[in-house]
């Protein structure tokens, strides 16, 4: 007697179904992978979604992120309230010593975006760990904190964000780099308009905005604990960029060495134009000589903990 199944449907064809071109695994389910993962999901950008943790009541087995094309790693240990991100380091690393080679193992074409923090020296750990090629590690770094930057700065002149041009590069976190030379409005620089802007003698005190951008982590983690619904909106914005080839510009953590007089290998936010490749570019901002000697502080702080990293 033919099953409900059988009678229900007639098949056409026998073969196997092609794998997911566009799947995307989050590694770490906690409330910032699943933020990534809903805001993903939401906004209908994957046709298979995978999630990996390390607890035991929830997902181990990293053969279901086979074939994708994306993994976004939010695994690691939660920053405390008034913790720096610096000092997760090498508790973090020494959990990606566990993650990394089981996602390339499973996805060796894929592209890693890394989100955990401190999130520019753990996208350099996976870069080391993973040995893919630069272009293919990337970390979620200054795109969030260049979107609160852009509200908050557009807030105060009036005008809706998508108007008002401003990038936070450099570190995600205390040594971030506000790029005031290039803040504009329609193409009307404000430094023009007022040369002092963001520095300490600017009587419009513009340099709070930047203050508030740094801060307002801390103050979420304050409030509730954690952070996860904006960075999770961020990461997947960052991901349409990626799986539909936008070739859209983002500040996100990539490999800096050689560029504006940095030596070391580490990685910062630079202006980078993101396809289906990963890092297709990076924009050669012109930034002012204060801005570049912050820029290579930045870099500086982060080899300072990097030197320092045992087993990568």
């Amino acid at each position: 007697m033919a099953s409900t199944l059988q009678k229900l449907l007639t098949p056409m064809c026998g073969g196997p179904p092609e794998p997911p071109r566009n799947k995307v695994t989050v590694v770490g389910v906690g409330q910032v992978g699943m933020a990534c993962a809903v805001s993903i999901l939401l906004r209908e950008l994957a046709d298979e979604l995978a999630l990996v943790d390390v607890m035991e009541d929830k997902l181990k087995d990293y053969s279901v992120t086979a074939n994708s094309r994306i993994v976004v790693v939010t695994a690691g240990v939660r920053q405390q309230e008034g913790e720096s991100r610096l000092n997760l380091v090498q508790r973090n690393v020494n959990i990606f010593k566990h993650i990394v080679p089981q996602i390339v193992r499973y996805s060796p074409e894929c592209i890693i975006i890394v989100v955990s923090n401190p999130v520019d020296v753990l996208t350099y750990v996976t870069w080391r760990l993973s040995g893919l090629p630069k272009h293919r590690v990337i970390g979620s770094g200054t795109n969030l904190d260049s979107a609160r930057f852009r509200f908050l700065m557009a807030s105060q002149l009036g005008v809706h964000p998508s108007s008002f041009n401003g990038w936070i590069l450099g570190e995600h976190g205390d040594t971030s780099v506000p790029v005031w030379s290039g803040t504009n409005m329609a193409g009307v620089s404000l430094q023009a308009l007022n040369p002092d802007i963001g520095t300490d003698g600017d009587e419009e005190n513009w340099k709070e905005t930047h203050k508030m951008v740094v801060d307002s982590a801390y103050e979420v983690i304050k409030l509730k604990g954690y952070t996860n619904w904006a960075i999770g909106l961020s990461v997947a914005d960052l991901t349409e960029t990626i799986l539909r080839n936008l070739n859209r510009i983002h500040p996100v953590s990539t490999m800096v060495q050689g560029m504006y007089g940095i030596h070391e290998d580490v990685y910062l936010s630079l202006p980078c134009v993101l396809n289906g490749g990963g890092v297709a570019s990076v924009v050669n901002v012109t930034l002012t000589d204060d801005e570049v000697a912050q820029l290579q502080a930045s870099g500086a702080t982060l080899w300072d903990i990097q030197k320092d990293l045992q087993d990568i």
